[in-house]
Parts: C-alpha cells; structure tokens; sequence
C-alpha cells in the first residue's frame, strides 16, 4: 500500500476524532491516558496540528487501534481520472471545533497532487457565531459566496464582503465572525505541505 504523507496531514484528526466518539472516550480521558493536554488533542482531531509520530501511537494505543489498519482505513483516496462532478448531496458534513458556535462545515473534495494535499470546504456561519481564534496547519483561501463577515487576523480585523477573497496563512490565529442577521456562505481551500 502506497501511503502519501500529505494526504494523511488532514485525514488524521478527524479519524482519531471518529474513533474516540465511536468507543464513547471523553477528550479529558484521551488527554489523561495520553499525557497530552485535552486542548492539543482538539488541535490534533480538529486538523489543525499534525501529531508527532510518539503522540499519535499513544493515540491509537487509548483508542485500541493497531497502526496499520488506522492507515489503511484513512489512506482509501480513489484514482482520479480526469475529472470530478462534484454533487451538493455528496459533500460530507464535518465538525471542526466542538466548542464552535454557529460553525457549518461541509467538505467538498480532499484530495492529494503531486505530493500535496488540499481540501475544499463550503461553511455557513450563523448570526452570531462564536469560538476562539485558531491557528491551522495550512495556507488558506477563502471566497465569500453570500453576505458579509468580519475575519480577525491576529488583532487585524477585516470586513470580507460577497464576493471577496482571502489568501492567508492559516498559522495566524483567525476567526470569522458573522455580526448580521443573515446567514454568511463561503468556500475555503486548505493547502498542506511544505511551506
């Protein structure tokens, strides 16, 4: 089984986060058996930071997973042809933060070239979204389909509105806030790899 490093950088987390809910382990009980503190746990399922090699076999030791058939399970990627029709009703739904508020994560496409990883997210944010800055291992685009949000950049803030772009790096703590009424729609990108 060929195995491209890239490619796993986003599909760890969530994995771990799956597999942690399906055997109904708390985060502070991973983080006590662990030694790793329950907000780099977050980090790690939410995708944000790679584990280390030693930090993720303790991983997978809490959740009684052997690393093969971890890898296995997160390393089905289908060939790609040369195209992709990409229908609404197949983007897959995902939670990001657990602690967010008002956070709608649907992801679009992941996939790896040439040794690169990317994946393709459509989120709406709810009036009034809340949850803390963030920092993400990976650069990001964001294109702002429907409304207006305010996007905090360290302590930057700028009003992104319809139509809009924003190329950043995702290791800058951010956080999109929706202060309107309506509902905000946009599309970000994730690229990983070598920076």
């Amino acid at each position: 089984m060929k195995i491209e490093p890239s490619y796993l950088i986003h599909r760890i987390g969530p994995k771990i986060r799956d597999l942690r809910k399906e055997k109904g382990i708390l985060l502070s009980d991973v983080s006590e058996a662990t030694g790793i503190s329950s907000p780099m746990v977050s980090k790690i399922e939410n995708g944000r930071v790679v584990p280390t090699l030693q930090s993720l076999l303790s991983l997978l030791n809490v959740l009684e997973v052997e690393p093969e058939v971890f890898f296995a399970e997160i390393n089905g990627e289908p060939e790609f042809s040369s195209f992709l029709h990409l229908k609404k009703g197949d983007y897959k739904h995902y939670v990001k933060e657990e602690t967010a508020i008002g956070f709608y994560y649907q992801s679009i496409l992941e996939r790896t070239l040439d040794g690169f990883s990317f994946q393709v997210s459509h989120i709406t944010l709810q009036p009034g979204n809340t949850r803390p800055k963030v920092c993400t291992d990976a650069f990001e685009l964001l294109y702002v389909i429907k409304g207006e949000m305010h996007f905090y950049l360290n302590d930057e803030s700028l009003l992104l509105k319809e139509g809009e772009s924003l190329f950043f790096d995702g290791n800058i703590p951010h956080v999109p806030l929706n202060k309107t009424a309506e509902e905000v729609t946009y599309v970000v990108t994730y690229f990983f790899g070598n920076k």
